[in-house]
């Protein structure tokens, strides 16, 4: 079974450096996976990003839920050296690129900012 891909704004960090799992982004694709939060549970999260061209590159990072018993609130810990762009999957998974196209380097792509 995949892993589930759900949304976050990797810019909503608590003292930990956690990932806080309340924006409205993040509870509708909980619902819309029918996900329940729960302890220990893995999940994919993203966050919208783009390309030097401006095309759609989402930013994604694995993650385990916690909930935090001093905020009551669920957060996920999060390998931030684990964070990737949705083209590099794909260009380690899915089939060859075109013939004389090529894609930036993660050291080319600069983050645009999440939703809200």
């Amino acid at each position: 079974m995949a892993t589930p891909k759900v949304y976050a704004d990797f810019q909503n960090l608590d003292d930990h450096n956690r990932l806080r799992l309340t924006c409205a982004g993040t509870l509708q694709d909980l619902t819309r996976e029918g996900v329940q939060l729960r302890e220990g549970l893995a999940l994919t999260f993203y966050t919208d990003d783009a390309d030097d061209q401006g095309q759609p590159d989402e930013l994604r990072v694995d993650g385990v839920v916690h909930y935090d018993q001093a905020t009551q609130g669920w957060v996920a810990a999060v390998d931030w050296n684990a964070l990737r762009h949705a083209s590099d999957e794909e260009a380690r998974n899915g089939p060859p690129a075109a013939e004389g196209s090529s894609s930036p380097s993660p050291a080319e792509r600069r983050p645009t900012g999440p939703r809200s």
